[in-house]
């Protein structure tokens, strides 16, 4: 290489090392400032079920320690995939962040086969705020006290399958839930989906269907009454709302385990020092014991996990439900 080329590639390479610099700066200058204006928080299901309840919890205490509005956005549609989608598309400055139940991060790519989303590719994890089990109960009519009753009665109606219900339809929590207790438990079942947990709630304490994997806090004032009977959560421990219903796993089906996880994330790109800020928040308003209480006292756990931990969170559970969406052959119509 001659000097004159030599020194050519050497500007060429100074040029490079100031304009990495150059954005680095830029980029850490953004963030130092950030937020400086509201943020939006979509969160892709209607407002009032547990994801909404979490996320103006959290919303309200990052406006307060970032000194910026952080506004909910519900924007509901094709099974929290139109919200989802939208967050996926957004500019990756920090001022639209998505609020989410797992599911169409970890449910959707196995169920919707043009889905105009990759979890994988398009997000940037910031934290998991919570998690929450499901409930089995059943109508009083089901002669079953204990899960291996109702086990026991499920596999002796061979020409009359279980009917359970769901409320978000097919490829929901209280859907897949089932669906990942039968293969185990080995009995026949037919999934009645309905468009709210309310429904599922009326139609089960009416004796339409016999069972179903409900959120504990919509079935509980049921079961105290009478009205259902609570045979199992789905958690590794049992709910402190409903301490004296023991776990899927201690009652004959050691290893069951099966919670949903409520998660905060950004678009692809989004600058590290951005991505810290909202995750240190974030914990910081998690650890709070007032907002522990009120979490807990919907029976939603609260769950301090760091980006890198959620995005194997989401890992896992996709693979878990892609095998159990492909075993029971779910489809959506």
């Amino acid at each position: 290489m001659t000097r004159s080329a030599a020194w050519r590639q050497a500007r060429r390479l100074v040029a490079g090392v100031v304009l990495i610099s150059a954005a680095a700066l830029g980029s850490a200058a953004f963030a130092e400032n950030y937020p400086s204006r509201p943020v939006k928080l979509v969160v892709p299901f209607p407002g009032g079920g547990p994801l909404d309840f979490t996320a103006r919890l959290l919303a309200n205490r990052l406006a307060a320690a970032m000194k910026q509005p952080f506004v909910v956005e519900n924007r509901p549609g094709a099974s929290g995939n139109l919200g989802t989608e939208s967050v996926a598309k957004a500019a990756p400055d920090g001022y639209t962040l998505l609020f989410v139940l797992e599911t169409p991060l970890t449910v959707s790519p196995s169920l919707y086969p043009k889905l105009a989303f990759d979890p994988a590719r398009d997000f940037t994890p910031i934290a998991t705020a919570a998690r929450f089990s499901l409930t089995l109960v059943v109508h009083p009519s089901v002669p079953a006290n204990s899960l291996a009753e109702f086990v026991a009665y499920a596999k002796a109606r061979k020409d009359r399958p279980v009917l359970y219900g769901s409320g978000g339809g097919r490829g929901d929590p209280g859907h897949l839930t089932m669906e990942y207790f039968r293969m185990q438990a080995g009995f026949a079942g037919v999934h009645v989906p309905y468009k709210g947990n309310s429904q599922v709630v009326m139609n089960l304490v009416g004796g339409q269907i016999q069972a179903g994997f409900l959120a504990t806090p919509g079935v509980l004032p049921h079961v105290q009454d009478g009205g259902l009977k609570a045979l199992a959560v789905s958690s590794a421990q049992r709910a402190p709302l409903a301490p004296s219903v023991p776990t899927v796993s201690e009652s004959g089906y050691p290893g069951f385990e099966v919670e949903f996880y409520q998660a905060m994330l950004a678009p692809a790109g989004l600058p590290e020092a951005i991505r810290a800020a909202i995750e240190r928040e974030a914990h910081n308003a998690l650890q709070s014991p007032e907002m522990q209480a009120r979490l807990r006292a919907q029976a939603i756990e609260p769950l301090i996990s760091s980006g890198a931990e959620t995005a194997v969170l989401l890992k896992n559970a996709a693979e878990r439900w892609r095998n159990v969406i492909t075993r029971a052959n779910i489809q959506i119509d």
